[in-house]
């Protein structure tokens, strides 16, 4: 998830404070990704460092860049610059790579429990597919409720397609895996019931 870029995006909308950042991205993806607001300060430092945003100036005409809080309980208003502009106009121009997969903690999982002898493979599948069948009926019915007249719900949607897809994804996923391990075991039978003979 780039959250650089994302803050950029919504810095085109006008000047904002970070905790105001941090509220415009979590409303628009339902607080599915919640942000610490540690991480929208330090990205914003490397944002300020790279010259892709600068301090904004105050409704006074007077640049933000010492004042420690405003009224709003930031540290400071914060502009988008030209570079900045472009690095957006890039991000969304650009696919989104799919070079080197993001790790996956549960086919890490599976990959390991496969290799420990002793692990009840076939059970953790299953305790998975009933967890993954839990959030799908979740997100199935925030689904449900959600409007999509306003941006933010069709933001919101949005997020919620793509988590409802990623948990069918996952189920196929570790039907596949419940069927190959069957297999295996078969064959593994089948092999020792021919060394015996």
């Amino acid at each position: 998830m780039s959250v650089r870029h994302a803050l950029l995006a919504l810095l085109e909308q006008g000047p904002m404070y970070g905790y105001q950042l941090r509220t415009e991205f979590e409303g628009r993806t339902g607080s599915t990704w919640p942000l610490n607001i540690g991480q929208v300060y330090t990205t914003l430092a490397r944002l300020e460092r790279d010259g892709m945003i600068e301090a904004a100036s105050s409704e006074e005409g007077q640049v933000d860049a010492d004042s420690e809080t405003n009224g709003d309980g930031g540290k400071r208003r914060y502009a988008i610059t030209t570079d900045g502009r472009v690095e957006v106009a890039t991000w969304f121009d650009e696919p989104v790579g799919r070079g080197e997969p993001p790790r996956d903690e549960l086919a890490i999982k599976l990959a390991i429990a496969v290799t420990i002898p002793g692990v009840d493979v076939a059970s953790l599948v299953q305790r998975q597919r009933t967890a993954t069948m839990n959030a799908l009926h979740d997100y199935t019915r925030l689904k449900r409720d959600v409007g999509t007249e306003e941006p933010a719900d069709l933001a919101w949607s949005l997020v919620l397609d793509s988590l409802i897809f990623n948990a069918e994804a996952e189920i196929r996923w570790l039907d596949h895996c419940e069927a190959r391990l069957a297999r295996r075991a078969t064959s593994l039978s089948t092999v020792a019931e021919e060394a015996t003979r």
